[in-house]
């Protein structure tokens, strides 16, 4: 099942992605489910209930009507979860990556975070700041929290995971790399640093989330392509990492690293610009396009 943010008129509300057709879950269960997406991850239940209510051979999904079911030319498709509680991130996830940032592989995760308020949708401009002219991407798979997880251990972590989405972790490389203390979470927490989307897939729809591809292309030329099989931290013991430390709640996202052929490891360095098109792509999940200006 695909879960979507979406708006057609009524501001942003949770919907499940049938065929070319949004089905509104609010609507569609008779108030059973939440109309936000936060709320439809927190409760109990809640996206059984949904994968029911969009299985229902009675009911036709494929006809708009306006109230329980809206045509994708009727809705513009949002960040999944438009102001998560947590966005965490791996550092250095790829050994390739580590390679080319000239650091050696970590021996256990390297996390950071970014500014929720960074977190854009499918479609809406990265917007360059003026305080930095070395804005790079970074294609990611993330995953999305769906069940509250604190001292969980790795063999039970995946219980505690909704769904994947795609995750462009951009970022000012002038502060990270150039300001005194290296400034990570400035550098990833500009507004629009953070494009998620375009829908979360349901974790049973995805078997082996370590073992898919993903590639990121700027205006045409594809600059990342990669495996998450090249991951270093696999989701179960990311997960175990974190909730050691803090407690992991529904609608939390954590992006799992980026492979190589980032922006500033280039020869020459190649940072975003002015009317370039971003699109990060991970396989079974869906392309994540972003325009930049």
């Amino acid at each position: 099942m695909r879960l979507v943010t979406y708006h057609a008129g009524k501001g942003p509300r949770a919907g499940a992605l049938v065929s070319n057709c949004i089905v509104d879950l609010n609507a569609a269960s008779g108030a059973r489910l939440p109309s936000d997406m936060l709320g439809l991850l927190a409760q109990e239940g809640g996206i059984d209930l949904a994968r029911r209510i969009v299985a229902d051979s009675k009911r036709d999904w494929s006809r708009p009507d306006g109230n329980a079911v809206f045509g994708l030319s009727q809705a513009r498709l949002m960040a999944p979860v438009g102001r998560p509680g947590k966005v965490i991130c791996l550092g250095l996830n790829y050994r390739d990556h580590a390679r080319e940032s000239k650091m050696p592989a970590p021996s256990e995760p390297v996390i950071f975070s970014k500014a929720s308020s960074s977190v854009i949708g499918p479609g809406e401009p990265i917007v360059l700041p003026e305080a930095s002219r070395e804005v790079d991407y970074e294609v990611e798979l993330a995953f999305v929290i769906g069940r509250r997880a604190k001292l969980v251990r790795a063999a039970e972590a995946m219980g505690c995971v909704a769904g994947y989405t795609v995750l462009n972790d951009v970022s000012a490389r002038d502060y990270q790399h150039g300001k005194p203390g290296k400034q990570w979470f400035l550098a990833k927490s500009f507004d629009t640093f953070c494009p998620t989307g375009p829908w979360i897939v349901t974790a049973d729809e995805v078997p082996d989330p370590h073992d898919l591809k993903l590639s990121c292309e700027v205006s045409g030329q594809t600059l990342q392509a990669s495996s998450t099989a090249q991951m270093l931290f696999r989701i179960p013991v990311i997960i175990e990492y974190l909730a050691r430390v803090f407690t992991l709640e529904p609608g939390d996202i954590v992006a799992t690293g980026t492979p190589s052929g980032v922006g500033f490891a280039r020869v020459p360095p190649r940072f975003l610009q002015k009317g370039d098109v971003v699109r990060c792509t991970v396989e079974g999940i869906g392309t994540l396009e972003n325009p930049v200006v």
